[in-house]
């Protein structure tokens, strides 16, 4: 059953908050306070890591989510160089993460869409959970959308990559003997799921930082409210 975002939040702080000493508690905040409070932080925490991402180089010059050549690639680096194909391979690096660069653009609907289908139980686990609880529910709750909405990108930037072709080749095959994963199998499945896990993982890097510091990382009632929960 579904409720207003509002109901809920209201509801969660007045069950799992404690009163804060001088300074208020989830419970002492207004219905409306609460909501717009957990809402700003959801949006606040992925609109800043869809600005990072989504910028040139976010991806490729990030050394916590660049994406690598597939291994299946990679064990034959060595020999694809030698055999004058670096340059092809230096490309399929650049393209993958283009790709990801721009798929991840497309993804602040689907997240504000998730954050208004958000159930009491949701809010709970969000606000009482652990520091990446808002990023699990955004994984459990987009992932398969996303997938969707990047794979058409991914293939339109990695099509005339001639190693792209080689690879589904090479991947479908190992695949078939469990040498791969089969969402591995085609260098678009590779790519799109490599951007979705950068993705998550700068959402809960921002996440942590507004719990961490409120006040710093977060505005208006994103931050007084995580604040109080810190307290």
């Amino acid at each position: 059953m579904r409720t207003s975002l509002g109901t809920l939040v209201l509801l969660v702080s007045l069950t799992a908050a404690a009163p804060a000493a001088g300074g208020g508690s989830l419970a002492s905040l207004s219905n409306q306070d609460a909501a717009t409070g957990l809402k700003d932080a959801l949006i606040q925490g992925s609109g800043k890591a869809v600005s990072q991402l989504g910028a040139s180089g976010g991806f490729l010059d990030n050394a916590k989510v660049r994406i690598p050549l597939p291994d299946s690639i990679r064990r034959v680096e060595s020999g694809l160089r030698l055999a004058g194909m670096g340059k092809q391979a230096d490309e399929l690096v650049v393209r993958m993460n283009r790709a990801a660069e721009m798929a991840v653009k497309e993804s602040a609907p689907i997240l504000s869409d998730a954050v208004k289908k958000m159930s009491v139980q949701d809010a709970k686990g969000i606000l009482t959970g652990g520091d990446d609880s808002a990023t699990q529910y955004f994984r459990r709750t987009t992932s398969a959308q996303l997938t969707e909405r990047f794979l058409p990108i991914v293939k339109q930037m990695t099509a005339k990559v001639q190693l792209a072709e080689q690879y589904d080749s090479l991947a479908g095959r190992a695949a078939d003997f469990g040498l791969v994963k089969q969402e591995d199998a085609t260098l678009d499945g590779y790519v799109t799921r490599k951007a979705l896990d950068g993705r998550y993982l700068v959402i809960a890097d921002q996440e942590r930082a507004i719990r961490k510091d409120p006040v710093g990382a977060a505005t208006g009632m994103a931050s007084k409210v995580f604040g109080m929960l810190g307290k």
